[in-house]
């Protein structure tokens, strides 16, 4: 299982994501407080459908949902996902702990 928290600071929320892989799926559970994020709080994720933007599963639920094109927790979904399924080394994440935006 694959655990990411979003702190997503601007907007006042934290999310906290749950991927687990099931077959050649991955089925994803955000909890969180964001009534929009809270649309795309349980899916399942095909993985031939994670490639790219333009035909993504994760990014058409965000967009469905109406998530803020800003929000952070589709781009955390994607990872949890490729992390599940081994295109992102789940020990190279954990070293590198968390990715930032940071303003200057």
């Amino acid at each position: 299982m694959t655990d990411i928290t979003v702190n997503s600071r601007i907007c006042g929320f934290t999310h906290k994501i749950s991927g687990v892989k099931d077959g050649k799926n991955v089925k994803v559970k955000v909890e969180t407080q964001c009534p929009k994020v809270k649309n795309i709080s349980e899916l399942e994720v095909p993985m031939m459908e994670l490639f790219g933007i333009k035909e993504n599963a994760v990014i058409a639920k965000a967009q469905e949902g109406n998530c803020c094109a800003t929000c952070l927790v589709p781009c955390a979904i994607l990872h949890a996902c490729n992390i599940e399924l081994g295109l992102i080394s789940a020990t190279l994440a954990k070293d590198v702990e968390n990715l930032s935006i940071d303003f200057k």
